[in-house]
């Protein structure tokens, strides 16, 4: 593995629907992270299923390290992380890695309206009507500045369509794998040039 240098910069890790911290490219991110002594860098919070909540507390937990003149911040965020990341790097103006990234939640997540549990839990999970519109406040039409973004796109995502994903990222740097799966199972073989884009200063 080459040995990425963070410079400082904040991480915020983004899971996707009803996944959590646990998941595992989030703990894949972090032991990275660790073995580079970074990982107090890493900012990797449980999302609320509201869409509005899960951006409020983001925007908290980015503003409380800002606040300590921290400035530095790199978003990756995977499935419907991948969606929010996308609307947060566009505020920000911060380079963003997108991991099979949701281009459409509006539209794949409608059938998912109901309570359910997460995958890393027993716990209820609700996913209400009102959240669709919630998305809908969220979704980025076009991007400002496509070289601010990394796309890791799988061929084999059983769960959305790579496709989607390659155009609705044009113009930005993609990776796209051959084969795979929507959680990108080897994901080690990436951490690192996920993370040398996260550190990159150039059009960030």
């Amino acid at each position: 593995m080459s040995s990425p240098h963070l410079a400082d910069a904040h991480v915020l890790y983004l899971h996707g629907f009803r996944s959590s911290p646990k998941s595992f490219k989030a703990r894949v991110v972090h032991q990275r992270m660790a073995q580079l002594g970074r990982a107090q860098e890493l900012i990797c919070p449980q999302l609320p299923a509201s869409p509005k909540a899960a951006m409020e507390l983001v925007l908290t937990l980015v503003e409380r390290y800002q606040a300590k003149g921290e400035n530095k911040l790199a978003i990756i965020g995977s499935s419907l992380g991948g969606f929010y990341a996308t609307w947060l790097a566009e505020r920000f103006g911060c380079r963003a890695v997108l991991i099979n990234p949701s281009v459409d939640p509006l539209k794949n997540l409608e059938h998912h309206v109901g309570v359910t549990t997460a995958w890393h839990s027993d716990e209820p999970f609700e996913f209400k009507q009102e959240y669709i519109a919630e998305l809908a406040d969220l979704k980025v039409a076009r991007l400002t500045r496509p070289e601010r973004y990394f796309l890791l796109a799988a061929t084999g995502d059983e769960v959305l369509d790579y496709r989607d994903m390659v155009a609705h990222y044009a113009g930005a740097r993609q990776h796209v794998i051959q084969g795979s799966d929507h959680a990108v199972s080897e994901f080690e073989q990436y951490v690192d040039e996920v993370l040398d884009f996260c550190t990159g200063s150039e059009g960030a």
